[in-house]
């Protein structure tokens, strides 16, 4: 177990990944997601983190669909805010931004304080929960300002209140997650893809500054989208949500073939390397099935050489600053 925040919480190095319960990239079947959840609380995850924008509200739905059955007191719940969804002028189609659902309902960003008040309403309803403990400010990329005047001081009220555990932001860079790092008072962010076995540029100024001021970081996106979530890349491999480019896939290519040469999955060297580093406390990943579920839990128990980081380190492949795992 490892603190995450400053507010006591505590969690486990598997943390589940709601993303692909909205139908992303495509469709789950009842038995799958109902068996991705049953399995995941059965093997021990006690943290589960979602958002409105997954699915228009659908992995909120399914996750209030399970998770009430539970004490309310054995596990953490994250959402995020920053998206409201409202009804839809022309419900008849379908999502266009990567949920394979229909658009009944519409985003509008939304990063003032009563649009936190309204979103945090809705996502209550839709988990069925008495409670959310961590409130992420998602994907602020063009927001900057209107997060820091309306979004943070509305999460540092309620977290005074104590009606939230924690807050914090959740994004697919680390320059900005930096930023807010320095100049407000969130003590958790969640990194989507930015430091992986793949890249490290969050050890530039991200995990160091999180390190000083106390902060705690979720890492998600560990497989890079899944570049990295099979033993070799292969020629549909995404990287970043898009196909993967000739010279990511080499790269990702050659880093397998330093795991083959030592007998390591390159899913498990992407897995504990990541969660080597002091600053991150968990890794979210996103599953669809049980069977995922289970492969996912065996990824942390892999034995890995030391041989294997320096390898990697000597080729040119893994920064030299990179913390590494304990043989």
């Amino acid at each position: 177990m490892r603190a995450l925040g400053r507010s006591g919480l505590q969690v486990e190095a598997f943390a589940f990944g709601g993303a692909p319960l909205g139908n992303m990239p495509g469709p789950i079947a009842d038995e799958d997601w109902h068996g991705a959840l049953d399995t995941a609380w059965n093997l021990g995850v006690r943290f589960y983190d979602t958002a409105p924008h997954y699915g228009l509200g659908l992995s909120e739905q399914r996750l209030g669909a399970v998770l009430p059955r539970h004490d309310r007191d054995e596990y953490i719940v994250s959402t995020k805010i920053g998206r409201l969804l409202v009804p839809a002028d022309d419900p008849s189609g379908m999502d266009t931004e990567g949920f394979v659902v229909p658009a009944t309902m519409a985003r509008v960003r939304n990063y003032s304080r009563d649009g936190v008040l309204r979103s945090l309403e809705s996502s209550l309803e839709r988990l069925g929960v008495s409670r959310i403990d961590i409130v992420l400010v998602h994907d602020p990329d063009d927001y900057y300002q209107a997060a820091l005047d309306g979004a943070f001081p509305a999460l540092d009220e309620l977290r005074r209140q104590g009606v939230i555990r924690s807050y914090g932001a959740g994004m697919n860079q680390s320059e900005m997650l930096a930023r807010f790092v320095q100049v407000t008072d969130l003590d958790v962010v969640l990194l989507a893809g930015r430091y992986t076995l793949f890249e490290q540029n969050a050890l530039d100024y991200l995990l160091p500054i999180c390190r000083t001021r106390n902060v705690s970081v979720i890492a998600g996106g560990v497989f890079n989208s899944g570049l990295l979530a099979t033993e070799r890349p292969s020629d549909t491999s995404t990287y970043n949500y898009a196909p993967a480019q000739p010279d990511v896939l080499a790269r990702a290519r050659q880093i397998a073939d330093v795991c083959q040469r030592h007998g390591v999955p390159l899913p498990a060297a992407a897995v504990q390397f990541v969660l080597a580093h002091p600053a991150i406390k968990t890794l979210c990943l996103g599953m669809r099935t049980a069977a995922e579920v289970q492969r996912n839990a065996t990824l942390f128990d892999v034995p890995i050489p030391a041989a294997l980081w320096a390898d990697l380190k000597q080729a040119g492949l893994l920064r030299e600053d990179a913390p590494t795992p304990s043989a």
